[in-house]
């Protein structure tokens, strides 16, 4: 079954690719060959899609479509090319089991394959398939396994970082109250200190004082003496 793109290069009449594809002016296009073999059959020059009248007897050709033809069966040309056998130019339709490689059936027949085992391809790509599945299981398991142990170190991870910013949190909330508490203790011995200070300040005065007035008596008793 031919691909979306594969049909829309497909000429309406021969169901093939175009091959010096032209161009009617109601903007269907055609074989030259096909559109002029429907013509001679008809007995007018009718398109045959929308069968609109055709006034030109030589419609132009479409260089655009022209070329993406090319284009395209040079690529499927490639594209078959890659699917056969280098050697007998045949479709590699079997998988040698013995020498696990493509090959068709002039290989098979060959004396490089002589008593050796094959498959049809897809049934060796189904078996491949399936022993590849098998062999990924355990690394599907152990993956799954290792995710897990990913998920477990992360979430001891984050636990860690979680205790650790409460644990700085609580050492920052200590020496906060600590630091209150010694600023407190500090202006409270200051106060001790200043209330200290101003007491002998006081007492020294207050020695002064006396100290002072002793002096005066001195002073005042003394010419009474000596007169």
């Amino acid at each position: 079954m031919a691909s979306r793109s594969e049909e829309d290069l497909c000429c309406p009449v021969c169901k093939d690719i175009f091959r010096h594809p032209v161009v009617l002016a109601c903007s269907h296009s055609f074989c030259k060959v096909c559109l002029q073999s429907w013509w001679r059959e008809k007995p007018t020059r009718e398109c045959p899609v929308c069968k609109t009248i055709s006034t030109d007897r030589n419609p132009p050709m479409s260089l655009v479509l022209k070329n993406l033809c090319e284009a395209f069966l040079l690529e499927r040309e490639q594209r078959d090319a890659e699917d056969l056998c280098h050697l007998h130019a045949e479709k590699l339709k079997l998988f040698c089991l013995d020498h696990q490689e493509l090959v068709c059936v002039v290989c098979r027949d060959s004396e490089k394959h002589t008593n050796h085992r094959f498959k049809p391809t897809d049934e060796a790509v189904h078996a491949s398939r399936k022993t590849l599945q098998e062999a990924l299981q355990p690394l599907k398991e152990k993956v799954k396994s290792l995710k897990k142990v990913k998920e477990m170190f992360e979430w001891f991870e984050n636990r860690v970082k979680s205790q650790a910013q409460r644990t700085e949190a609580q050492i920052k909330h200590q020496f906060r109250k600590l630091h209150e508490f010694l600023a407190e203790e500090e202006e409270a011995r200051l106060c001790v200190l200043r209330e200290e200070e101003e007491q002998k300040s006081r007492r020294l005065k207050e020695q002064v004082e006396a100290l002072r007035a002793q002096i005066a008596d001195l002073s005042q008793s003394e010419p009474r003496r000596m007169s």
